[in-house]
């Protein structure tokens, strides 16, 4: 049990401020919050933010960033919905490949530039957001699609279930379980721990850096246009400030959920806490009848300590077993 709290300390202090704050929220909203339909419709409005936080916690495991995540969602719902607008027939299967398939190749555009041309992750990606936000204005004319351009099965993708389950909630679970076993249990996922704790040495053992880094962002892009269609097909509207700053709450769960931004350190199901601790922070702020201009600076404070708490208890746990070996 030591050996498994020492290894977990990130997830588990994850999880405890989840607990705390849920019991507290639904104490002030007088039981209110912590019940089955609120707590479906939080892991419903969590689902998108879960899909993107497994790309981008691959790419921040290698050591790089993705400021381009946002930009990526809007340019992927924006061709999707206006292929959808001038074929309101097309099956919305096709429709979900071509959101992949353009955040595929905004993903890989990414990628050669950190892999090949060595450009730092944030400067690449900064570019690269500006310009494919550029790109969603320009394909958009700076019109919005809304839900009467929309098929009704294609609205189906987020507002339809199985077995009572959303599917945003069925697709987001797909994305963990692939992640998590692709990660832990495929050589090439295993290689990006690699690199992340040291580029320099994984080369020397064989490990193709490149290759390792360039799939990143092509995985992380191509769950963004899965991301875009989603958030399109779940708010019935496409336009060019679709996701704006998305990319900030991505990284914020990732951090929250123990995944460390210097690379090599983080597990999937931390991840995943942090972005549903996100969402509960999401839904539950409005409930207290907070005003909106303190939601975002308690938002920002929450998790600042949940950071904070983590980080201080992950120093006295790593002290803890420098000071066992020392004994030993």
């Amino acid at each position: 049990m030591k050996r498994f709290l020492s290894h977990n300390i990130r997830e588990i202090s994850v999880l405890g401020v989840l607990i705390i704050l849920a019991i507290f929220v639904n104490f002030r909203s007088n039981g209110d919050f912590l019940t089955v339909k609120n707590i479906s419709d939080m892991f419903v409005e969590s689902s998108v933010l879960v899909i993107l936080t497994m790309g981008m916690m691959m790419v921040i495991l290698t050591g790089g960033i993705d400021l381009s995540v946002g930009s990526t969602m809007a340019l992927s719902g924006m061709v999707s919905a206006s292929v959808l607008k001038n074929n309101i027939n097309t099956p919305p299967v096709l429709i979900v490949i071509i959101a992949i398939f353009v955040g595929l190749a905004a993903g890989s555009i990414n990628g050669i530039l950190i892999s090949k041309f060595k450009i730092l992750p944030i400067i690449a990606t900064l570019g690269t957001m500006n310009a494919y936000r550029g790109l969603t204005y320009l394909i958009s004319n700076g019109s919005w699609i809304l839900q009467q351009d929309m098929s009704k099965s294609f609205m189906e993708i987020a507002t339809g279930n199985v077995f009572g389950i959303n599917n945003l909630i069925l697709i987001a679970i797909v994305v963990v379980l692939c992640t998590y076993y692709f990660l832990g249990y495929v050589r090439t996922g295993r290689q990006i721990y690699a690199v992340g704790n040291s580029e320099e040495s994984a080369a020397v053992s064989g490990i193709n850096t490149k290759f390792t880094k360039f799939m990143v962002y092509a995985l992380l892009g191509a769950l963004a246009g899965l991301g875009g269609v989603l958030y399109i097909c779940k708010y019935a509207a496409a336009q060019g400030e679709t996701a704006t700053g998305y990319e900030l709450n991505v990284i914020a769960a990732c951090v929250l959920g123990g995944v460390s931004i210097s690379g090599g350190m983080g597990k999937v199901y931390g991840a995943v806490l942090g972005a549903i601790l996100l969402g509960l922070l999401n839904n539950a702020l409005p409930q207290l009848k907070i005003s909106p201009f303190w939601q975002e600076a308690i938002r920002g404070i929450i998790i600042l300590l949940s950071i904070i708490v983590n980080a201080v208890i992950s120093r006295r746990v790593a002290k803890k077993a420098l000071e066992r070996r020392a004994l030993a």
